[in-house]
């Protein structure tokens, strides 16, 4: 069982990383780390594999510079890939946009009129549509990996660059780096009590 659910974890973060790969914004193994909650040297064994496997090919620039470019060969693996995560995603997405909205009715009802978003990935697009449904507003949106991005109509801002304290209630938004992220508020200072995870982000409350 351990090893089928290994083996989706595996091809899952494949198709995770081809992704980024295909967005054609030259990342570098430390940033498609970041944004994918892995570490570098998993990052580099898998770009290694891809390379083996003719998935992908690297161009040098000058100053060690290096571009991932998916192949043609590498197209068609990720196109697999999506498709045999397409019922992965349509759970994720129901069970996701049920558990959130259920967290946020409840913390309605306990008097919460605002949250911060933690972490911009497929999860927080969902939340979002979720927290649509409730009185609660949205007050901003926190990510180190994605700051000076925007989500929907919000600028995403850094954790590490606030100067002032949160007090809103923290929503774990991102599937990837739910457990990255919690640590990162509690060395900041949020109370555990303030970081909320949704059942559907998979991690630990």
């Amino acid at each position: 069982m351990n090893n089928n659910r290994d083996k989706d974890q595996d091809s899952y973060r494949s198709f995770l990383l081809m992704s980024e790969l295909e967005k054609d914004d030259s990342p570098s193994q430390r940033e498609l780390a970041k944004r994918l909650g892995i570490a570098v040297g998993l990052v580099n064994s898998y770009l290694k594999n891809f390379v083996a496997k003719g998935f992908i090919r690297v161009k040098n620039y000058p100053r060690n510079r290096y571009t991932y470019l998916l192949t043609p060969k590498g197209i068609a693996e990720k196109s697999r890939l999506a498709y045999q995560h397409l019922n992965y995603f349509t759970g994720l997405y129901t069970t996701t946009r049920q558990d959130y909205l259920a967290l946020f009715r409840s913390l309605e009802a306990d008097g919460v009129r605002s949250v911060v978003f933690c972490g911009v990935d497929e999860v927080a697009e969902i939340a979002f549509l979720s927290l649509q449904e409730t009185g609660i507003e949205l007050d901003r949106v926190i990510d180190d990996a994605m700051a000076g991005k925007t989500f929907f109509q919000y600028p995403v801002g850094s954790l590490s660059a606030l100067d002032t304290p949160l007090t809103d209630n923290m929503i774990i938004t991102s599937l990837k780096r739910g457990d990255q992220l919690r640590s990162q508020l509690l060395e900041f200072g949020i109370p555990p009590e303030q970081i909320h995870f949704s059942a559907g982000a998979g991690a630990k409350s």
